[in-house]
């Protein structure tokens, strides 16, 4: 169900997205927000089939609490947003097949899906919270890339219990991002280093064995040329060797 679900958190984050930045009204901003509902029952659907299937079930319910408070919790929502890296996994399988292009795909997509949807989430709780500095999509933009950068030059942050749960959401996701980019990429280092000790491994062994077959080859030359240089028999139990014979 990765498409499916993709295809959904794409719709997700654009329906999102015209709910923060235009804020409609009428019959648009009933649409939105009937879509808004529906994207977002098939993310409890979703979160209830896998809790069926899981195994242990109990083990995997309590691993995804945050997900479950994600989606029960309405102050929570804008989190949902940075659960948008189901996108980043189906591209990196569709078009990055090495692991090369995996890690390009995934920081690229995951760096771009992470840093726009942190700054939707903070201007969405921030925007009309009291004394907040993150009132424009601009200025929600820029913290977002300074917090997941790991910057932080404390120009602007937020001021509001929903903005510090959304900037403590966006600083995991950044640093997961960049653990999973230098994991990969250390990964294929060390498979790149055994695929060429493989190879010695094997070249070496290729010699040998060729070493080998030539000494057999000279041990079996030797065995056959040795009735020769020591004399054959001459039928009469003398035998016509050139060595050891005197003047008699």
């Amino acid at each position: 169900m990765e498409w499916p679900l993709a295809a959904i958190a794409l719709v997700f984050l654009a329906v999102y997205s015209v709910r923060v930045l235009e804020q409609p009204s009428g019959t648009a901003g009933r649409l939105i927000e009937v879509t808004w509902i529906v994207t977002w029952g098939v993310f409890g659907v979703d979160f209830l089939i896998r809790l069926c299937l899981a195994r242990p079930r109990m083990r995997w319910f309590a691993r995804h609490l945050p997900e479950l408070a994600i989606l029960l919790l309405p102050a929570l929502r804008p989190l949902r947003l940075l659960t948008l890296a189901v996108v980043v996994n189906v591209l990196q399988r569709a078009i990055g097949r090495t692991v090369r292009g995996r890690v390009i795909v995934y920081t690229a997509f995951g760096a771009a899906v992470i840093v726009y949807g942190g700054a939707l989430a903070m201007l969405d709780v921030e925007r009309y919270a009291p004394d907040s500095k993150i009132t424009d999509f601009g200025t929600a933009l820029w913290w977002s890339f300074t917090t997941v950068t790991t910057v932080g030059y404390g120009d602007t942050y937020p001021t509001s219990g929903g903005g510090r749960l959304v900037a403590v959401a966006l600083m995991v996701a950044g640093v997961s991002l960049l653990g999973v980019v230098t994991a990969t990429l250390a990964s294929w280092i060390v498979e790149r280093v055994a695929e060429e000790d493989s190879a010695q491994k094997a070249a070496t062994a290729a010699q040998l064995e060729e070493l080998r077959r030539e000494i057999r080859e000279l041990l079996d030359s030797n065995h056959r040329q040795a009735p020769r240089a020591y004399g054959e028999s001459d039928g009469r139990g003398r035998t016509n060797s050139t060595e050891g014979s005197g003047g008699a």
